[in-house]
């Protein structure tokens, strides 16, 4: 198989990862790297070996680039990723796809209109601890799914995050930032999403930076920072999700649980790529931890992009794709229209639910 050249814009704090795991997949080749702050990106392809650091405008119009990974702010992924299409190139964005679903619309459309394709994160739902829990619902071990819980609650960013702003502006907030995570997860292992109905409140208007170097900063808040829902899923499962930046003393509630016919799965944290997983079947007395048996279980950020890559060479589906993180975009956006307008959303756009990774895809690399 030749390798499929590519190139990263966008050259922040999620950029290590990438850069580091691109290099280990044989399928890929990571020829350049760019950012507004050029020094930035040369910084990072020092540390890293990557080729060419240079301005956006020179990697998009570079033709040996293929692919192109935007790990731009939310708010830009949009217009990076239409510029991307527009020169000709395969795009593949950090989450969430874009910050309005017009935005994703548009990426979709543009794809299409040139024959290219999209991807998305969050590809965790790729790694050892989800696609492990994945075989175990498709093989029956705990009957039908019937019911989910998911819990992502924390005391926000603003304590250790180096440029923190961003995460309390339009595109933000806990649903936007860690919504994509268990909304992918739960989409990967339930299927697609047939209506949701929400409450959303910003707690705080103000915050505080508590992390260097802009400690004592006051950022505004625009996005709601607590957002609590019911999702039902077009099979008939119904889920909870909740998500906050606004629990300052944390809290202890599992990631995600999977209720069944016939047994209880606790699914590990969506935004990390291993384990562990457990399951208690009807009558048993105790959670019983589940070997991972795969691979990916340490942080493996680029695996959604090698899967994408080697559709793109050998042809056939990929399963980190733009119809996947439309959907799960608008379901975000669905809990907080639902609290707004005090009714259920109905999703009008649906997905397939991701084909399972093959066991032999998944042995430990």
């Amino acid at each position: 198989m030749r390798k499929l050249k590519i190139g990263i814009i966008g050259c922040g704090n999620i950029s290590s990862i990438y850069m580091e795991n691109c290099q280990k997949f044989p399928h890929l080749e990571l020829i350049a790297c760019a950012d507004l702050d050029v020094e930035r990106a040369q910084s990072q392809a020092e540390k890293f070996g990557v080729p060419k650091a240079c301005s956006v405008e020179e990697l998009l119009s570079d033709p040996a680039i293929e692919l192109v990974i935007n790990l731009t702010i939310p708010k830009a992924h949009a217009s990076v990723c239409i510029q991307a299409l527009e020169a000709g190139k395969h795009v593949y964005t950090e989450k969430p796809l874009a910050v309005t679903r017009e935005e994703g619309r548009k990426i979709l459309e543009t794809a299409k209109e040139k024959n290219l394709l999209v991807g998305s994160a969050p590809d965790t739902f790729l790694g050892a601890g989800i696609q492990t829990a994945v075989h175990l619902i498709e093989q029956g071990e705990i009957g039908e799914p019937i019911g989910a819980s998911a819990f992502m609650i924390c005391r926000g960013h603003e304590h250790w995050h180096p440029d923190p702003a961003f995460y309390y502006d339009r595109g933000g907030g806990p649903m936007f930032d860690m919504g994509p995570y268990y909304l992918t997860a739960l989409v990967a292992l339930l299927g697609p999403i047939k209506r949701i109905s929400g409450s959303a409140r910003i707690s705080y208007p103000e915050r505080t930076v508590l992390s260097q170097p802009k400690a004592g900063t006051k950022i505004g808040v625009s996005t709601p920072t607590h957002i609590s829902g019911v999702i039902d899923f077009a099979s008939g499962v119904i889920g909870n999700l909740t998500t906050s930046f606004d629990a300052f003393g944390g809290s202890s509630l599992p990631p995600i649980e999977i209720y069944g016919s016939e047994g209880t799965l606790l699914v590990p944290d969506p935004n990390t790529f291993g384990g562990p997983v457990k399951i208690r079947k009807r009558d048993e007395i105790e959670f019983k931890e589940v070997p991972l048996a795969y691979g990916y279980s340490q942080n493996s950020r680029g695996l959604g992009v090698a899967d994408m890559a080697k559709a793109i060479l050998e042809g056939g589906n990929y399963r980190a794709n733009g119809q996947l993180a439309y959907h799960v975009l608008e379901a975000m956006h669905g809990f907080h229209d639902s609290s707004d307008s005090s009714k259920h959303y109905i999703m009008e756009s649906t997905c397939e639910r991701p084909e399972s990774v093959p066991f032999e895809e998944l042995q430990a690399k």
